[in-house]
């Protein structure tokens, strides 16, 4: 698979388990993963899932705007952006983020989170 497919099937993937059951998130981390939510770093999968759960999003739902992505390092690893906007349940405007996440290969053919980056967009 070249790297648009992958990036897309991952975002698509990412977004629909976030939106639905985010705790299911945490296979697609691995112990070295960091995500960095508005400026807080968080390392591990168990403290990733632990931080995504604890979000005050009961009902959420994700509408992508652009997916961008490029190579990364000899291995194989594809960096992914993603914008878009996020709606909450009850909540009349959405909010706008970005999203970056360095993808890894695993030796079965499919990928985990390394690093994730979030950020709201404040106009």
């Amino acid at each position: 698979m070249d790297q648009d497919t992958v990036a897309k099937a991952f975002v698509d993937h990412y977004y629909q388990t976030f939106d639905s059951n985010r705790a299911a998130l945490g296979r697609l981390y691995q112990d070295a993963s960091m995500l960095t939510f508005e400026g807080a770093k968080i390392q591990g999968a168990p403290a990733i899932v632990a931080k995504l759960t604890s979000l005050p999003l009961q009902q959420c739902a994700h509408a992508i705007s652009t997916i961008d992505c490029q190579p990364s390092g000899p291995t194989g690893g594809i960096l992914v952006f993603v914008s878009g906007s996020l709606q909450l349940g009850g909540e009349q405007h959405s909010l706008k983020f970005s999203q970056m996440f360095h993808l890894i290969p695993m030796p079965q053919g499919s990928f985990y989170v390394l690093n994730d980056i979030f950020r709201l967009n404040y106009a």
